[in-house]
């Protein structure tokens, strides 16, 4: 470790701190004299992890990394708290901000980790590794989203409402003070945001959506965004067709080869899940119910019964009993 001029280098390494915190979950922790930072991992799957990140260094820290992920990776990256950045050995710089998503692929590569003194930085990671994507993409997708760089930056912006949801209830999973979590929750919630991410980055090009002119897709991504971005709204096909400057036949179209639904399904489906993660994340049924486009909390939990084969109450009881 050196300590220079109130910033402190910590090399790749230098020995960190391994702790088990139960139920496949690990913690890897830097000096207690560093401050409380700490990052602790879980593996879903093989090729299939969840990591939860909170640093508050006492003093400017650079922790230099050889890349702990072996083969190539995707790594999704969810600020929750304050902001960081990377430098990678090729000069290349990340940006990872509260509110936003950072989306990397790479293999690999030494850089530098930053983060400034007495700032608490709070992060989600999804990481995927090539062989996982690949088994869901397929190869044409997977090249797609990795190119040839051993460090691609593939998106940083601004996270959606329906990643934050989804980040909310896999962070409540991630808890130290938590009981076994529950592998098919976890899984939901985070293939459900991988998907997301890759229908953005990677979007399907069957022979039929190919006909379509870009334009015309990026439109169609436009009014998909509208939905998620606004699912307490009443939005209506001739509102989206409106909008996008699309007839409601192509729009209709364009849904089915991008998303394999209509606009009304997919729409169901994206106030589905988000209702499931805030009743995980403790929201009350009637809650979950208005901010998703239910007036009435009786209509509610009879769509999300007939979705989920079970009551919202169930979903919301469970998050109570596990308090």
């Amino acid at each position: 470790m050196n300590t220079r001029a109130s910033v402190c280098r910590l090399a790749a390494d230098e020995p960190r701190a391994y702790q088990s915190l139960g139920h496949g979950r690990t913690r890897i922790q830097l000096p207690e004299d560093l401050g409380r930072c700490f990052h602790d991992f879980l593996e879903l799957e093989p090729g299939l992890g969840l990591g939860r990140l909170h640093y508050h260094p006492l003093q400017s820290l650079v922790e230099e990394t050889n890349g702990p992920h072996r083969g190539r990776v995707m790594v999704v990256t969810i600020g929750l708290q304050g902001r960081s950045s990377y430098l990678g050995q090729d000069a290349t710089r990340l940006e990872f901000q509260a509110g936003h998503t950072t989306i990397t692929a790479f293999q690999a590569i030494p850089g530098e980790r930053r983060y400034e003194a007495g700032d608490t930085v709070a992060q989600l990671r999804i990481v995927a590794d090539e062989q996982l994507i690949r088994k869901y993409l397929g190869d044409t997708r997977t090249i797609q989203l990795f190119g040839n760089s051993r460090l691609n930056r593939l998106a940083f912006r601004a996270g959606s409402p329906m990643t934050l949801s989804h980040a909310a209830a896999l962070l409540r999973h991630l808890q130290a003070d938590q009981e076994a979590p529950s592998r098919l929750d976890l899984h939901i919630h985070a293939l459900s945001l991988l998907n997301e991410q890759f229908n953005l980055l990677a979007p399907r090009q069957d022979a039929a959506s190919c006909a379509m002119a870009p334009r015309d897709l990026e439109r169609i991504e436009h009014a998909r965004d509208m939905l998620a971005e606004h699912l307490d709204k009443p939005l209506t096909l001739d509102y989206l067709a409106t909008t996008t400057g699309l007839n409601k036949n192509k729009l209709k179209e364009g849904f089915l080869h991008l998303y394999g639904s209509t606009p009304a399904e997919l729409l169901l489906e994206l106030r589905m899940r988000k209702a499931h993660a805030l009743l995980e994340a403790g929201q009350q049924v009637s809650q979950a119910a208005w901010q998703v486009g239910y007036k009435y909390a009786n209509n509610f939990t009879v769509a999300f019964t007939r979705y989920y084969g079970q009551s919202p109450k169930a979903i919301f009881g469970k998050r109570v009993e596990d308090r």
